[in-house]
């Protein structure tokens, strides 16, 4: 019989549901997990265990009396700290936010929460969701970094001290970590998830990411996250789907489009032969894999991205930067501060371009079933004076198409390495039917030595 702590979200939900599994005895095997492995991994920051053992307590009595709350009764997830908890401190990582409690939810938050949810407690991020990297460790190996800036949600989820975690990306800030540490990390349209309530970084660029071991996990906590909010003027209108029957009624064998283009080049060897061996894998299990040619606008597809990231964040930070330039990190500081040295003339180009790379990828994408890249271009540096590089989920982000990252092996030194899929907007249940066919054929669960 596996630990609590070692089931994934879909697993718990069901034993709750079918009275196997208390939530009090999940939430108390999560905490126990905690206290044997974070000294170390440093991937929490604030945990109020009476909050959380309380309403699992709430939620048990609940389960007792077959009133369910939805799809997530009675399973903990971690949230990144950037997220808005009502009385629970929101610090973002920074000096500038230490003490920062807000009085309300983000409408993610709570979403998880009306949907049965506990909220385990605030994973690690880098300063604001950026570049100077956070004090958290990559369990497969210390020496490397865990990625960032979804960095503490990714290693949590990897070491099983939450079976989900909510990350956020503006240019591959869930699903570079989570290919750095072996987990599933999802991208959805942006707009489908409100992020309202969380720390901006970009606002025409910001995503609500999601962090988990399986991609049924994702589709369950994509379902219970998506739907229009008024409060969040990014938010998309569009019908929320039953995302776990479409993801069933795409389980088949897809046609898959690689990139050599470009992923070629900024591959390792080890890398892109990895990415090959993996769609022979898939084409020998039955999908179909054509060769695509990327678009002319992927030229200017990662200096846009820059562009719009360093103004936006500029924008939303320069009155704390005017009183508390000191407090900021050196990278968050030097992307905000080039910001607001870009004329407007520049933004609105840079703003044309991605709308004109969008188009261009749609047409793309429409070839095939899903794209299929590397998730990196190297598994995760051995360097922790870095979050990795980001570059290959850049036009995924910048597009705002909806994308996934799966484990794939371990490279030769023993680290994680992943595939990265993208489908077109708003057709997350297809592109998570693909990927979990992919998941099957393939065949790999990682889990770092040391946490298993």
């Amino acid at each position: 019989m596996p630990q609590p702590y070692e089931l994934t979200v879909s697993q718990a939900a069901q034993q709750i549901k079918d009275k196997s599994l208390s939530p009090v005895d999940l939430a108390q095997s999560l905490l126990e997990r905690i206290d044997a492995t974070d000294k170390d991994l440093k991937a929490w920051v604030t945990i109020d265990r009476e909050e959380v053992l309380g309403t699992a307590k709430q939620r048990e009595e609940e389960a007792k009396q077959g009133k369910t709350l939805g799809l997530l009764h009675g399973v903990p997830v971690g949230l990144k700290d950037i997220f808005y908890t009502a009385g629970m401190k929101t610090a973002a990582g920074s000096k500038v936010y230490a003490d920062f409690v807000p009085d309300f939810d983000a409408t993610c938050v709570a979403k998880i929460k009306a949907a049965g949810g506990i909220i385990l407690g605030k994973a690690v991020t880098t300063e604001f969701a950026t570049s100077d990297p956070s004090p958290t460790y990559n369990p497969w190996n210390f020496e490397h970094t865990p990625g960032g800036s979804s960095s503490g949600s990714s290693v949590a989820v990897a070491t099983k001290t939450v079976a989900a975690a909510l990350g956020s990306q503006t240019g591959g800030s869930t699903c570079r970590p989570a290919a750095y540490n072996g987990i599933v990390g999802l991208k959805a349209t942006y707009g489908r998830i409100s992020r309202y309530g969380v720390v901006p970084v970009s606002w025409s660029l910001d995503h609500v990411g999601i962090l988990v071991r399986t991609v049924e996990d994702a589709a369950l906590m994509l379902q219970v996250m998506s739907g229009e909010d008024a409060n969040d003027p990014g938010s998309a209108s569009e019908p929320v789907p039953d995302f776990m029957k479409q993801m069933s009624e795409h389980n088949r064998p897809p046609r898959i489009g690689i990139v050599s283009q470009y992923y070629s080049e900024k591959s390792t060897k080890e890398v892109w032969a990895h990415t090959q061996d993996v769609a022979q894998k898939l084409a020998a299990a039955g999908a179909e894999v054509v060769e695509l040619a990327l678009p002319d606008s992927f030229r200017s597809v990662h200096s846009g991205q820059r562009i719009v990231m360093n103004v936006e964040c500029a924008a939303f930070h320069e009155q704390f930067h005017a009183t508390q330039a000191e407090d900021y990190g050196p990278r968050v500081r030097s992307g905000m501060e080039m910001g607001m040295l870009v004329p407007a003339t520049k933004y609105l180009q840079a703003q044309r371009l991605r709308r004109q790379f969008r188009q261009d990828m749609v047409q793309m994408v429409q070839q095939v079933d899903a794209v299929m890249t590397p998730a990196t271009p190297a598994p995760a540096p051995k360097d922790r004076n870095t979050t990795g590089d980001a570059s290959f989920q850049v036009p995924w982000t910048t597009s705002g198409l909806p994308t996934i990252t799966l484990p794939s092996g371990l490279s030769e030194a023993g680290m994680p390495m992943a595939v990265q899929l993208g489908g077109l907007p708003f057709e997350e249940g297809k592109l998570l039917g693909i990927s979990k066919w992919c998941e099957s054929a393939l065949g790999v669960q990682l889990s770092p030595p040391n946490y298993s």
